[in-house]
């Protein structure tokens, strides 16, 4: 199983992809796409369409696991955070991966088994979990392979789940 965390965002979109074989979890690949804020929105948006059709294309996952949007102070990251999880599930489409979408607290409870964790004990999480020689950087990529990690460790009720309808 090849599964992409997306941590949304349209200045920096965090991608990780984490391949699960029996037991074994190994990371695959993890970095961050970026986008120029002097840039109009629709241009961004494109550019992160292109980038994460590319990736999706190159790895090839079986399913695309993103961070929800819930809550954001500032109204105008909300929105660039919302419209860059739309791209990202649209190309996730498009590659033929099945989409599923978690909150920040699912992905810290079963990642680091406390949903209020924070980024640093993510990280080392994320650093544990799959044997790293040192925490991913930056963290939006660290934050990305979680949502992986999350929907790897959701899979088994997902699929009891769909089989009992």
């Amino acid at each position: 199983m090849l599964v992409m965390g997306i941590d949304p965002g349209l200045s920096r979109c965090g991608y990780g992809v984490v391949r699960q074989k029996g037991r074994v979890t190994e990371a695959v690949a993890a970095g961050v796409i970026r986008t120029d804020k002097d840039d109009p929105v629709p241009q961004r948006l494109y550019e992160l369409q292109v980038e994460l059709a590319d990736l999706m294309d190159a790895h090839r996952p079986d399913a695309v696991a993103i961070e929800q949007v819930l809550f954001q102070v500032n109204v105008r990251t909300a929105m660039g955070v919302g419209q860059a999880s739309g791209v990202a599930m649209a190309a996730a489409v498009g590659a033929g991966a099945e989409v599923s979408e978690y909150s920040p607290t699912q992905i810290k409870k079963a990642v680091a088994g406390w949903g209020a964790a924070g980024k640093e004990q993510m990280g080392q999480m994320v650093q544990t979990l799959l044997g790293l020689p040192r925490p991913l950087k930056p963290v939006d990529a660290a934050d990305a392979v979680a949502v992986a990690l999350c929907h790897l460790a959701h899979r088994p009720a997902r699929t009891r789940i769909q089989a009992a309808r």
